[in-house]
């Protein structure tokens, strides 16, 4: 029983690092640039605006639900000949003929109008409601689109400063090289002097220091350009870049990684269920419209005349009206609209609406293939990587013991100049090449995690 108390105790915390493990556990200073980087990215500012246009297009939409009321006013002055030709009338005892010809009115006066209209939609087949939610969805689509751009950002940033840890690295084994090779050069000048060397050894050695030399200048260009690169996506002055330190040292994943939790193909259901509901708005256009109106109306005609001949006399006639007012009038009810045929403008609707659900649930199937078939080649190279870093380790270790004998041997003549600068040579490629090594482990394990759709979430504070 004791025994097995034990190893279970030792299993549960053999396996407290691998769960660990699937963190990026990286500085505060890191954090803090990475914050920046992403806060300062003009493509995501663009693209959350772009997610706030949208919110306001589905809002645009939800508001058809809201009354309108509107208001009209209108004053007029009207002046006009009204024309009429009636059947001539015979008078049965004086023989007088009554509206012989046309009989003209000459007529003029003043016109005022004014009103409030309200209308609203009671039904709308659907159409509203489910276009509103197509937008909505399409929104939350588009949100979750952001996250593989604030990912980009992240491994841009990350593997910024890695390679300023790199030239770092690359500068302080120069440094170290020359530091070297300067002592050899004064032993080298002394043993001329003593007559127990060549001038060709402290020439083969200057030759050296000048390639390092130009191995220095090479660096600083890199250097400077990956200050303006970070410079550019964070705004931070020199000062703040200096002051984000941290170590660098592989980044080690768990197994299990799967694209389940990609942004991307939470997005695609997104946009499918914004198609879905495009469909019922489309099919909604197959019911009838329902509508609720009021108006309250005032209509006045004041200061008119108007002017005409008689029919017996040919005197002419004149009439004034001061005022005719309609006030209040009142109209409410409902109003239905049902377009029965509309030469099968909705059926093309419908199935445009329907072919757009088969392309998205057909680039969801090839999205997730693709997206698989990415992360286990990502998983290859960042395998292949963690290795690489390990042989190199082993490599390190014999080039800086190759280096050591090559110092006592040439020192003590055993072997000749070229021999001993091919030893300080492999010193620098190889202990170059882990840390390059380590730079690219950590770029692909970051790429990894990315693939699965947890990187955001897998980056933790030291």
């Amino acid at each position: 029983m004791k025994k097995l108390f034990t190893t279970i105790l030792i299993l549960c915390f053999s396996g407290l690092p691998v769960l660990h493990a699937q963190q990026v556990r990286i500085s505060k200073s890191l954090k803090q640039a990475i914050d920046a980087a992403i806060s300062q990215s003009t493509d995501l500012t663009n693209h959350y605006l772009e997610t706030d246009k949208m919110e306001l297009e589905r809002k645009s939409v939800l508001s058809k639900y809201i009354p309108t009321v509107s208001a009209n006013a209108m004053y007029g002055y009207f002046n006009n000949t009204l024309s009429l030709d009636i059947p001539t009338l015979t008078l049965p005892l004086t023989g007088i003929n009554l509206f012989s010809g046309d009989q003209k009115f000459e007529n003029n006066g003043n016109l005022l109008l004014g009103g409030v209209t309200a209308k609203a939609i009671l039904f709308s087949g659907g159409q509203i409601l489910n276009g509103a939610k197509a937008l909505d969805a399409k929104k939350k689509g588009t949100d979750l689109m952001a996250e593989p751009k604030k990912d980009a950002i992240i491994k841009d940033v990350i593997n910024s400063f890695d390679q300023i840890r790199l030239l770092n690295e690359a500068k302080k084994l120069i440094d170290e090289s020359e530091v070297r090779l300067k002592k050899e050069t004064e032993r080298v000048e002394k043993a001329i002097a003593n007559g127990l060397a060549i001038p060709y050894d402290r020439d083969k050695i200057k030759l050296a220091m000048l390639e390092l030399s130009s191995k220095r200048f090479e660096i600083e260009g890199k250097h400077k350009v990956l200050y303006q690169k970070i410079s550019m996506v964070t705004h931070y002055n020199e000062a703040q870049i200096d002051s984000v330190v941290y170590d660098l040292e592989p980044i080690v994943l768990t197994d299990g990684l799967n694209t389940e939790n990609r942004s991307e193909l939470k997005a695609l259901a997104q946009f499918k269920n914004a198609y879905e509901y495009a469909l019922k708005k489309e099919k909604g256009s197959l019911l009838p419209n329902l509508g609720a109106f009021g108006n309250y109306s005032y209509a006045s005609v004041f200061d008119a005349k108007s002017s005409f001949s008689g029919p017996i006399t040919g005197n002419n006639y004149k009439m004034k009206l001061n005022s005719a007012t309609l006030s209040p009038s009142f109209v409410v009810g409902v109003a239905l609209k049902w377009d029965i045929f509309s030469g099968f403008e909705r059926k093309h609707k419908i199935d445009e609406a329907k072919i757009n659900i088969r392309q998205i649930e057909n680039q969801i199937s090839d999205s997730k293939e693709k997206m698989q078939l990415q992360l286990q080649n990502n998983n290859v190279q960042y395998e292949t990587l963690l290795k690489q870093i390990e042989v190199a380790d082993q490599r390190e270790k014999i080039a800086k013991n190759n280096l050591n004998m090559a110092q006592k041997q040439y020192s003590a003549g055993l072997i000749n100049v070229t021999e001993r600068l091919t030893a300080e040579t492999d010193i620098y490629q190889v202990s170059l090449n882990k840390i390059t090594n380590i730079v690219e482990q950590r770029k692909m394990a970051i790429e990894t995690l990315s693939s699965t759709g947890n990187l955001q979430n897998a980056i933790q504070v030291k």
